[in-house]
């Protein structure tokens, strides 16, 4: 439970609820509110509303959003059926052609209503016109970051690793590295990977081990853009993801020292190919998210942010990543 969640409750109606002070996040609980609290201005602005450090982007990316309703079913991929060879695809006279029936296991899943609810003392927010589309941003942000750090998580435990070292050392490849692991992939799943997620940390460490190799080519790979690498090794897409977290007492990475393979396309539907998705459901209104204000006294006030989602890996063939270390980090280690 986040450290900022108030741990002292009190009953309500024998409902148990979580007192909160002015300016702390918690989980949105539905039974705490209903319609008429939903605020149709706030929940437009959560619609139309954008992030300029790209953590939307980032999430799109890594796991692009698939509209289903509440409960649905999807056919988890049979990567080998793909790649069988077929041998009785000629149509005798008189008979029909030979059916093909998918054999891929068909999952029952849903999404789960997600929010977090920030109480605001209005004295600390006076003479402050867009207070209420501060604190939907905020918590837009804090459930982006929620999402964005289960994608990964889930992208990094469906992965086989490959631990590759991206010191500056005589004769080290960082792209040679990726291109090896690019190419495994696509022996495996029969299909290569087509997006490429780069940590903060392993992009950097990529740039200056090929500024230390000291010739024409290193510094030339080394200021390649991600658009750049993307067509020098094959792929659609390379993403940088900068990104943090807090641990402890350190902001970190959300991809530290990570670079993620896997495949996922921008518009699929339950049924296309792809490593993973991100299915989300939308509110009674057709809205993606829904806002919701509620004054319970006259000075302090509720705004909760809810959204229905479920990020599943569809197929774990295929996802790759690659741990990089620095020359520090391996003498550290030994």
């Amino acid at each position: 439970m986040n450290s900022e969640i108030k741990k002292k409750t009190f009953d309500v109606g024998g409902e148990t609820s979580a007192i909160l002070q002015p300016g702390q996040i918690a989980l949105a609980n539905d039974s705490r509110f209903n319609e008429a609290y939903l605020s149709q201005p706030l929940t437009a602005y959560a619609v139309g509303w954008s992030d300029e450090g790209s953590l939307m982007g980032d999430l799109d990316f890594v796991a692009p959003p698939v509209l289903v309703p509440r409960r649905f079913e999807y056919r988890k991929a049979d990567n080998n059926e793909e790649f069988l060879e077929e041998r009785e695809d000629i149509r005798a006279i008189g008979a029909e052609f030979r059916r093909v029936e998918p054999s891929g296991e068909i999952i029952l899943g849903k999404t789960y209503n997600k929010g977090l609810t920030l109480r605001v003392d209005l004295d600390q927010v006076s003479g402050i016109a867009n207070w209420r589309q501060v604190a939907v941003a905020r918590l837009l942000r804090r459930l982006f970051r929620a999402e964005l750090r289960r994608a990964i998580a889930l992208l990094y435990d469906a992965s086989s690793n490959t631990p590759v070292t991206w010191s500056g050392a005589a004769g080290e490849d960082p792209d040679s590295d990726l291109i090896s692991a690019l190419q495994s992939a696509a022996d495996s799943s029969g299909l290569k990977p087509n997006r490429v997620l780069f940590g903060d940390s392993s992009w950097a460490a990529r740039s200056l081990s090929h500024r230390a190799q000291s010739t024409a080519g290193g510094f030339a790979s080394a200021t390649l853009s991600p658009e750049a690498l993307a067509g020098l090794v094959g792929v659609e897409q390379v993403r940088r993801c900068t990104q943090r977290r807090q641990s402890g007492a350190v902001k970190v990475g959300f991809a530290e020292n990570l670079v993620l393979l896997f495949s996922a396309y921008a518009h699929q539907s339950v049924e296309d190919p792809s490593n993973i998705k991100r299915f989300v459901t939308p509110c009674e209104d057709g809205s993606l998210y829904r806002v919701y204000e509620q004054a319970l006294t006259g000075k302090i006030t509720d705004i909760t942010v809810e959204h229905y989602s479920n990020i599943v890996i569809t197929s774990s063939v295929g996802v790759g990543a690659l741990v990089v270390s620095t020359e520090a980090e391996v003498e550290e280690e030994a």
